[in-house]
C-alpha cells in the first residue's frame, strides 16, 4: 500500500472515531441526570479514549503529511 492509500484510510478511522465518540456521549448525557449516571460516568470514560485514540491517529496523519 502507498502512504497516500494509508492516509485515506487513517483519516476515515479518525472520522469515524469522531462520530463514534459523539454518538457515546449523547448517549452518556442522557443517562447523566438519572439514576443510572454510574452509566453515564462509563460513557463518558469511553468517550475520553475514543477522544484519546483519534488524537493519535491526528499524530500520526501529520507524521505521514511531512
Amino acid at each position: 500500500m502507498s502512504q497516500t492509500s494509508d492516509r485515506a484510510e487513517l483519516s476515515t478511522l479518525r472520522s469515524q472515531l469522531e462520530e463514534v465518540a459523539a454518538r457515546v456521549t449523547q448517549v452518556a448525557e442522557r443517562y447523566g441526570r438519572t439514576p443510572d449516571s454510574a452509566v453515564a460516568a462509563d460513557l463518558f470514560t469511553a468517550e475520553r479514549q475514543l477522544t484519546a485514540a483519534r488524537r493519535s491517529l491526528d499524530k500520526v496523519l501529520a507524521a505521514l503529511r511531512d
